[in-house]
């Protein structure tokens, strides 16, 4: 017989109360207060279609108590039934009653949280709030009910309410759960409405955890990362300091603290060298996200030697040797690069961890193509194929392509490049226009400029407002010597795009090469300056500038410290001329010397030595 819906709703129903029965007979309530359950946030339920581990069969000793008799009724038992069958029928409120106070008359946790359940699906927060609120009162050592509650008022935006709730959870957790507890903190008051009174609450609420020494450093970073997401950035920085000052040996003030470093917030970095220098056992990946944040301000130097003092101390790290290995590459170091990023390639390779294969593999495609550029810059165009012929990613496919078709073109086969960077997928509007811009690269690289310009020009019809398409012509039309049309075209991207620092060094720059409107161009590449202050080539043109201007002394201060950071060859050519104007003319050609070892074919160095008519 086939049994009607009827019947299966009771079953179902049947089932669940006799689930809960059977909890109930166990405990009164599952949560003890040392509970290592998540604090704030629930586990996730089993995923559907798995089954819980059979239990193994364990004979009753012969002194264990017989089992208590169930509180359990009858006239429970039917409260509690007809609690779920309502709910399910659709009437969730009159559910909710019964539930409710079966869990009151019962006190059991696992019944209440029932009671939640059903109020939050039928969206209705304050009967939620209400049965988190009774579980409390009924069982008052129940952390769940206090992690629930926590929940429910973040949810409902009544974060005032929260903060002794909050200290208590604090209070009842262990030493080795408190940083999962401050994360899932930040997390969750993070997502209020008022961030100021959040970031309120939760001091309040850290107050006695402030003034230990065993939890001051990171409770402090707590409390800066809720500042900071409130807007209070010199709050968050005061935050972090005084963390660091109660408990030096805390990582969590450090962390913060490198969230914040900028140009604009000088006092941040060094919260962040102190932690560096005074725990030499400090976490692999803050020194990691040290060097990364470097490189985002453009001090290549800096981050390569905390990546150098990494690899040095933890060989065995495989992160570090490819960030290091880049920035050599980058800074035309090439023997030292090379080392690094086949020493990356052969300690990723033998890593087994599933749970970092993706990032693993990313790392490694960047390897193959930074040592493919490498042998291509050698002009070993066999060894930079067989790099590239090692990418198998298919997300890295089209750059390997792109690089493939470099390989051509300087190998005088530009026709089979254009058709390879051709021949790529184009899934996404981006992807038509990184192939566009490849492509005119090529053009570019190959010297055929009408070509590249013409391509831009036409490209620019369809896109006139395309700010990439604009300050790429107007680089194009330089080479033309059509000066004028790339002050247009850069004035143009200047009104489209005010904070574009390229614009403005391009066009200042363009003025102090040619010796024309010196002021104003001083003028543009200060603003680029405001925009980039920690660009060397930038930094290169405001010191050509000054030595158009006749202040050398100023100039070669500027390009001392650009060629420092970044030993750029067309750098090196400027700060070489300027010495050599100053009759430093042995510096100038050792500078030099070094500049033809990073790039003998750069133009910018090729053109200077002629004019000066030196052979170094």
């Amino acid at each position: 017989m086939i049994p009607s819906p009827r019947r299966h709703r009771l079953a179902a129903a049947a089932s669940l109360v006799l689930l809960a029965c059977a909890v109930h007979a166990q405990t009164s309530d599952p949560a003890a207060p040392n509970s290592p359950a998540p604090i704030i946030e629930r586990q996730a339920p089993p995923r559907p279609g798995t089954r819980p581990a059979a239990a193994p069969v364990v004979s009753k000793p012969a002194s264990e108590p017989a089992a208590q008799p169930s509180a359990l009724t009858a006239e429970l038992f039917y409260e509690i039934l007809m609690g779920e069958m309502t709910t399910r029928s659709g009437d969730p409120g009159a559910g909710y009653a019964l539930v409710l106070d079966a869990a009151r008359r019962l006190r059991d946790g696992k019944l209440f949280q029932r009671a939640v359940e059903i109020a939050l699906q039928s969206r209705s927060g304050d009967a939620a709030l209400a049965a988190a609120r009774a579980w409390q009162e009924t069982l008052p050592n129940s952390r769940d009910a206090r992690r629930i509650e926590l929940q429910i008022l973040i949810a409902l935006n009544r974060i005032g309410e929260t903060a002794e709730l909050l200290r208590a959870e604090v209070a009842a957790t262990s030493q080795v759960e408190r940083p999962m507890l401050m994360a899932v903190i930040v997390r969750n008051y993070s997502r209020a409405t008022d961030k100021k009174l959040a970031a309120s609450v939760v001091e309040r609420a850290l107050a006695d955890e402030l003034k230990k020494p065993a939890t001051g450093g990171l409770a402090w970073a707590t409390v800066g990362r809720m500042r900071l997401n409130a807007g209070d950035t010199s709050g968050a920085l005061d935050a972090a300091f005084k963390g660091q000052e109660i408990d030096p040996a805390s990582e969590a003030p450090a962390a913060l603290a490198l969230e914040m470093i900028d140009p604009s917030q000088p006092l941040a970095e060094p919260i962040v060298t102190r932690y560096l220098a005074s725990n030499p056992k400090a976490s692999p990946d803050l020194r990691v996200a040290y060097a990364r944040v470097l490189v985002e301000n453009r001090r290549f130097a800096d981050s390569t030697a905390q990546l150098q003092a990494l690899t040095t101390a933890r060989p065995e790290l495989a992160e570090p040797w490819l960030l290091l290995g880049s920035l050599q590459a980058q800074a035309r170091q090439d023997a030292a690069a090379e080392t690094s990023l086949k020493r990356y390639v052969e300690l990723a390779s033998s890593q087994k961890d599933a749970k970092d294969s993706d990032d693993r593999q990313r790392g490694t495609t960047q390897a193959y193509l930074v040592l493919s550029q490498l042998a291509e810059r050698r002009k070993d165009f066999t060894g930079a194929e067989r790099w590239l012929a090692r990418v198998d990613s298919t997300d890295d496919l089209a750059v390997a392509q792109t690089r493939r078709a470099g390989l051509l073109a300087r190998q005088g086969k530009l026709p089979q490049a254009r058709e390879v960077l051709r021949g790529l997928p184009e899934r996404t509007p981006e992807d038509k226009k990184q192939k566009f811009l490849a492509e005119v690269q090529l053009l570019r690289d190959a010297k055929q400029y009408q070509a590249a310009y013409d391509m831009l020009t036409q490209a620019s019809i369809a896109s006139p407002n395309d700010t990439d398409l604009i300050y790429d012509q107007a680089m194009v039309a330089e080479k033309l010597n059509r000066l004028d049309e790339m002050e247009r075209l850069l004035r143009r991207l200047i009104e489209l795009k005010p904070e574009n620092q390229n614009a403005y060094n391009a066009l200042g720059y363009s003025f102090a090469d040619r010796k024309i409107r010196l002021d104003e161009a001083r003028t543009l590449i200060q603003k680029a300056v405001q925009l980039a202050p920690q660009d060397p080539f930038i930094a290169d043109s405001l010191g050509w500038v000054e030595f158009r201007l006749g202040n050398t002394t100023e100039a070669i201060r500027i390009l001392e410290a650009a060629y420092k950071t970044r030993p750029d060859p067309e750098i090196g050519a400027h700060f070489g001329e300027v010495l050599w104007s100053t009759g430093q003319k042995d510096r100038a050609v050792t500078i030099w010397k070094e500049a033809l070892l990073s790039d003998a074919e750069n133009e910018t160095l090729q053109e200077t030595l002629k004019r000066l008519r030196v052979k170094p």
